[in-house]
């Protein structure tokens, strides 16, 4: 067997192959022998039917048996000939389709090409400037978080003595009808719905809602239009005109606790007092924007040693990762409760845009790999085992469940892949000159 090897670029190779005559006839005969010992053909005994009798009458069963033989082989052996570590399979192709009619009389020709990791040449990653910016925590912020613990804690009561007032969630009965000439068709004549809730005023909730709503008291009944904007949330709604006629079931208005320490006490033992409960909350909130600075540094610092490392990244890495942010994507819109197949969205154009980003991911990837590699950065099997417990109660699942999946799916070596990863990006902080520079608000910058 006879191989080229043709350098394509740092990450696709090309390999000519050439299978000799005498190769391939030893296979075809072999092959052939094999059929005329188990074929039965008529005018013969079973067995006895000649070489030539049976190839001609198993044709394509016997050359497509000996190309199954004789191409993995010869690919594989000139793969390991030259060293290649390939990334996912090789495409392969005849060159020469012709040779398949004279089979065994001329050499085969395949062109293999092949996918591999590039070889990445280390520049300097250490000493790299960044700056940390971490978002104060106000007294303005601390009095938001604790309203929103009493919006959290605050009571659904029943409204009797009044009607319908803004911030008030009214539940109806409703029928719709759409009007006017964009009805699609059958499924759109009639909308009927039972203890909806609408908070008048609130986000999301239409105009005509709230209108027609405010004042209205259990049992009332009211007739009005909702004239749909073109970008409605709904695909169903949006464009449409639907004339509803709503009875008020039930009128509700939340009823907010007196910020004081008794308040504060229900809501866990470690507070005896609004101040107490003022404290924590600051803390948790500092802790969480030193996070998020560390987070930001951190980000910025793999930027910059991306930016200093130009090569070439494997297409196929590319592509994986590219699905995998799309599947993100899909993922979070679902929990969002947004159906992705209802929605306006230019998906093969999201694609191309996640690919830019995903080809940073894979080559940010391989540079960790590579200064862990250099640094010579381990991951003990207490360390994979930590991370396993974490990921367990994060998940809420038990932890032998957890290893037991890992383990089938090969996500040990996963894991100990990112925390090497996550090792050798904690070097590069480590390492990094860092200044501590004053927050400003992104509004702010532009004028400093």
């Amino acid at each position: 067997m006879k191989t080229e090897f043709v350098d394509i670029s740092p990450t696709r190779k090309e390999i000519k192959i050439e299978i000799d005559p005498a190769t391939v006839r030893q296979t075809y005969d072999r092959i052939s022998d094999r059929y005329a010992k188990q074929a039965s053909v008529p005018g013969f005994r079973p067995g006895h039917a000649p070489r030539a009798v049976v190839r001609t009458r198993f044709k394509n069963e016997i050359r497509g048996q000996a190309l199954q033989e004789l191409v993995p082989d010869a690919v594989n052996e000139a793969i390991n000939k030259h060293e290649l570590n390939a990334l996912g399979e090789p495409d392969v192709q005849l060159d020469n389709t012709e040779a398949l009619e004279k089979f065994g009389e001329e050499p085969l020709l395949v062109n293999v090409k092949v996918e591999v990791l590039p070889k990445v040449e280390l520049q300097d990653y250490k000493g790299i400037e960044a700056v940390r910016k971490t978002r104060p925590v106000t007294d303005a912020n601390v009095d938001e978080m604790l309203e929103a613990l009493r919006e959290t804690s605050g009571a659904m009561q029943s409204v009797e003595d009044r009607g319908a007032a803004l911030g008030d969630t009214v539940t109806i009965n409703v029928e719709g009808k759409f009007l006017g000439d964009k009805i699609d068709g059958p499924e759109e004549e009639n909308i009927k719905a039972d203890d909806v809730e609408v908070t008048l005023g609130g986000k999301g909730v239409q105009q005509e809602f709230t209108d027609n709503l405010t004042g209205a008291k259990p049992d009332d009944e009211k007739t009005f239009v909702v004239d749909y904007p073109e970008d409605f949330s709904s695909k169903g709604l949006a464009g449409k005109k639907v004339e509803y006629a709503a009875r008020v079931t039930a009128l509700r208005v939340k009823e907010l606790p007196e910020v004081d320490d008794e308040w504060a006490r229900s809501l866990g033992e470690e507070f005896d007092s609004v101040a107490t409960l003022r404290t924590k909350i600051r803390e948790n909130m500092e802790n969480q924007a030193r996070q998020e600075a560390d987070h930001r540094l951190r980000a910025d610092l793999m930027q910059k040693v991306v930016e200093g490392h130009p090569f070439e990244v494997p297409q196929s890495l590319i592509d994986h990762q590219t699905s995998y942010r799309l599947e993100s994507v899909v993922r979070d819109m679902i929990s969002r409760g947004v159906d992705p197949r209802n929605q306006n969205v230019n998906w093969d154009g999201a694609r191309e845009e996640l690919k830019v980003q995903a080809e940073e991911d894979v080559r940010g990837s391989l540079l960790l790999e590579r200064i862990a590699e250099e640094e010579k950065i381990e991951v003990s099997n207490e360390e994979i085992e930590a991370e396993i417990q974490a990921i367990a109660r994060s998940s809420k699942q038990p932890v032998e469940q957890v290893r037991s999946v890992l383990t089938k799916e090969g996500g040990e070596r996963s894991i100990a892949n990112r925390l090497r990863n996550r090792k050798a990006l904690d070097l590069l902080v480590e390492n990094a000159k860092v200044t501590d520079e004053e927050w400003r608000e992104e509004g702010m910058k532009a004028e400093g």
